[in-house]
């Protein structure tokens, strides 16, 4: 007879390769849907598995914990909208940190309750999941501050602080080593703290411009923590399940970074956008401003448009009005594309979320290889709420400090519309030549207002 042990772990491997689909799903808007049900159904399985062969728990207080915990989970799922995705994944990525950080301080008050003695394995294991876990956690919150405007959104930077924060995280690989020998109560309450502060001062440097590196960079840790707690406790569907979530965000780091064309530690150490433009000096150069009137005959008579959505469009929760411009466009005849930067938003895919929210055609999404050669041949590129990913001085000036970056190639187009509140340049600082060009239109204000006065327009015509 097959003993419980082996079922428990055939079916650990079931949900782990659940979970690999899951992922590999999650690579395309028309796939997603199915990949996070997949991904789903390895979790129950493993969750359920787990629930029936640990034994000698208090169910009535797991099962109270469960419902609590997925009521809360499907209340918010449905409540927050999309435009608020960025600093929800943040907070998420907090939980799961802290979640991990809470088995390491609950598996070392156990063993020290019941005067066990701590062999090098576990002491380690408690510290690695409890250091990652808190730095998550700390991390995770201050970067959902940031992104619910609970705080600044620009780096917030001090005298010595890249030098304190690498003191400390030195320091805390020493205690960590030492755990194994010495794991005493103030070892390991410095092993959790010195990270939990360095996920505060390392996070409060990172401004909106390379947030969506971050909120990746804390997923990738939250898998971290969470392989750890899988050590911990020796669950091997944690450490597996922990172990992809962490390799996978690393990757998309890496790509997100490599988009920007700059390195994980220039994003992590720099503090970009500390030092904003001047409004001022911008508003001295000459713009070229349009009307709704003015800006819906140049559309209603081009033959081919692109847009360009930024973080603007999510602020504004213009997308289910810019799908109906898109939809009015195509009803004349006009082709109608967008093009989706690697990190335009504030997260991962950001844009492509808030389209796919308002049920723009997946077909109709491009990135940025993929469309950059078509902006020479096209009537008219429509900038939403985006600046530094559609800004030249990327490509000809060296001295800017996006130079190197790629960028989406808007200025080539034939006409430019961009839909902004005003001249300032936004999280990263940087003013953007594109908006003086003679061939530039700027239509100001809110960008829901202005896409739904553009329908509006249109439909008169």
């Amino acid at each position: 007879m097959i003993s419980e042990v082996i079922w428990v772990e055939a079916i650990y491997i079931v949900a782990a390769v659940l979970f690999l689909l899951g992922i590999k799903r999650l690579g395309s808007p028309a796939t997603a849907r199915s990949g996070i049900i997949m991904a789903a159904i390895g979790a129950l399985l493993a969750i359920g598995s787990t629930f029936f062969y640990a034994g000698n728990l208090n169910y009535v207080v797991i099962v109270l914990a469960l419902a609590i915990g997925s009521l809360i989970g499907a209340v918010w799922a449905y409540k927050v909208p999309m435009t608020a995705m960025p600093q929800t994944v943040a907070l998420f990525n907090g939980f799961g940190g802290g979640a991990s950080a809470l088995i390491a301080i609950a598996e070392y008050l156990r063993v020290r309750m019941a005067g066990l003695p701590f062999d090098p394995y576990s002491a380690l294991s408690i510290g690695f999941g409890g250091a990652v876990g808190a730095l998550t956690f700390s991390g995770s919150v201050i970067a959902f501050a940031k992104l619910q405007e609970l705080m600044d959104g620009r780096p917030a930077v001090y005298k010595y602080q890249n030098e304190t924060n690498m003191i400390m995280m030195a320091a805390t690989v020493i205690l960590w080593i030492a755990m194994a020998f010495y794991p005493s109560p103030w070892v390991f309450t410095l092993v959790m703290l010195l990270p939990f502060i360095v996920g505060v001062t390392g996070v409060i440097r990172i401004g909106g411009a390379d947030m969506p590196v971050v909120i990746s960079l804390l997923n990738s840790f939250s898998g971290v923590a969470m392989a750890g707690a899988g050590f911990i406790i020796h669950n091997s569907i944690l450490i597996v399940a922990g172990a992809t979530v962490g390799a996978s965000g690393l990757i998309l780091t890496e790509i997100m970074a490599r988009a920007m064309n700059r390195t994980l530690g220039n994003i992590l150490f720099s503090a970009f956008g500390s030092e904003v433009a001047a409004v001022g000096q911008a508003q001295e150069k000459a713009v070229r401003s349009v009307t709704p009137e003015e800006a819906a005959m140049v559309l209603a008579y081009a033959q081919s448009v692109i847009v360009v959505p930024g973080y603007g469009l999510a602020v504004a929760q213009a997308q289910h009005d810019l799908a109906e411009l898109g939809a009015l466009l195509e009803k004349r005849g006009i082709s109608v594309k967008y093009a989706i930067h690697p990190v335009a938003g504030r997260m991962p895919g950001h844009m492509n979320v808030l389209l796919a929210e308002a049920n723009v055609p997946y077909d109709k999404l491009y990135d940025l290889d993929e469309i950059n050669h078509e902006f020479e041949r096209t009537d008219v590129v429509i900038v939403i709420g985006a600046n530094d990913v559609v800004n030249p001085d990327a490509r000809t000036n060296p001295d800017s400090p996006l130079y190197g970056m790629p960028i989406l190639d808007a200025d080539k187009a034939k006409s430019v519309l961009v839909l902004k509140r005003s001249m300032n340049p936004g999280f990263s600082g940087v003013d953007n030549p594109l908006f003086y060009l003679e061939k530039t239109m700027m239509l100001f204000g809110d960008a829901k207002k202005s896409v739904v006065a553009l329908v509006n327009e249109i439909k008169n015509l």
